[in-house]
């Protein structure tokens, strides 16, 4: 195997011939009260965006992907019941409304105002000039979001 410098030849193309580090202050993502901060994450059969079936064994979840992981306390809060089911708005600068519908809410043990659903299935909520200063990617792990109770109305 070739060697892959810098590291293995400990060379550094810098002024000072050393590897040079910098830090930078750690920035918290802050919901407003009555929202929450979405991440995006995969389930344990899933490469990507590519899907292989709808159970995730990671988090217990059988059949279905249309979940929102909800800490219990803030479903209480936002009067969630574990099973119900939830559209999630996400909350963006330009104003426009971002829907992702019908998500059943998963009472599950995230950080208080946090929650969590799969992507692609909630792609639609992430705005597209929200992204990571540096790498431009989409900031699918911070987003902050309404959870709104999906309640049928009259018949």
């Amino acid at each position: 195997t070739p060697p892959h410098a810098p590291r293995d030849e400990r060379r550094f193309p810098t002024t000072t011939g050393k590897a040079n580090f910098t830090a930078a202050p750690v920035e918290y993502p802050h919901a407003p009260e009555g929202r929450l901060l979405l991440q995006t994450l995969r389930s344990h059969d899933q490469y990507n965006t590519t899907i292989y079936g709808l159970d995730d064994r990671y988090r217990g979840i059988k059949n279905g992907r249309r979940v929102v992981l909800v800490n219990p306390d803030d479903a209480r809060e936002l009067d969630l019941a574990d099973g119900s089911y939830a559209d999630l708005v996400s909350e963006w600068t330009d104003g426009t409304e971002r829907r992702a519908e019908g998500f059943r809410v998963v009472h599950y043990p995230t950080a208080r105002g946090c929650a969590a659903a799969y992507y692609p299935e909630t792609n639609v909520l992430v705005p597209l000039d929200h992204t990571a200063d540096t790498s431009n990617t989409p900031a699918s792990k911070s987003l902050v979001i309404r959870v709104e109770p999906n309640r049928p109305g009259p018949a």
